[in-house]
């Protein structure tokens, strides 16, 4: 009778992770490259000064690195999804009439 030995994967149900980068900030640091691209091929285009461009781009990327990896420190996996869904929640509920909840507890 032959025995199996299977590995276990301990990282189930754990955030992507690399380089420090949690979840859904690897997705915006690689729109913001992507975008930092964009911006040197126009800038480039137009005609302004190749060192210029490298200078412009090298601080903008730096900055969106520093910021990405803040945001990301500072909320971690799901901290920004629920910074958004708080701003969304009213902080009070206005009813000018009775008539909606003496609805709702008889329906017909």
């Amino acid at each position: 009778m032959a025995t199996s030995v299977y590995n276990i994967s301990k990282g189930i149900n754990k955030p992507i992770e690399f380089k420090g980068l949690k979840a859904q900030y690897i997705g915006y640091l690689g729109g913001g490259l992507v975008l930092l691209l964009i911006l040197f091929s126009i800038l480039y285009i137009i005609g302004i000064n190749m060192f210029i461009c490298l200078g412009l781009i090298i601080i903008l990327g730096t900055a969106l690195f520093m910021f990405i990896y803040k945001i990301s420190n500072q909320y971690g996996q799901y901290g920004l999804m629920k910074r958004a869904a708080r701003r969304s929640i009213p902080s009070q509920v206005l009813c000018a009439s009775r008539r909606l909840f003496i609805q709702l507890s008889n329906p017909w």
